[in-house]
């Protein structure tokens, strides 16, 4: 968990999308390319498979997928379960820039 600890204690918001592979079929890489791309410098977009971090989930209590969150300085700021599109994503990450 030290890994994750440092991708969220910077000063900008980090959007982490948690997933499963074998249930990423609306969140696709290309939603969070264009929500990567839309922030620029102002955020980081990252993606989380649940299955290879099953410990860090199990930390976070993710108990479904996708669930989404934004931290910033290391403190959890928003946390939504369920498929979002680009563009409430997008709008989202802005409020904590």
């Amino acid at each position: 968990m030290t890994k994750f600890g440092e991708l969220i204690s910077v000063a900008k918001p980090v959007l982490i999308d948690f997933y499963t592979n074998w249930n990423d079929r609306e969140t696709t890489i290309d939603t969070l390319r264009n929500v990567a791309a839309a922030l620029g410098n102002n955020a980081k977009v990252i993606k989380i498979d649940i299955d290879k971090n099953e410990i860090l989930a199990e930390a976070l209590h993710i108990k479904e997928n996708p669930t989404f969150m934004i931290y910033k300085n290391g403190e959890m700021l928003w946390r939504q379960t369920g498929h979002k599109d680009a563009k409430n994503l997008i709008e989202t990450v802005l409020e904590y820039v």
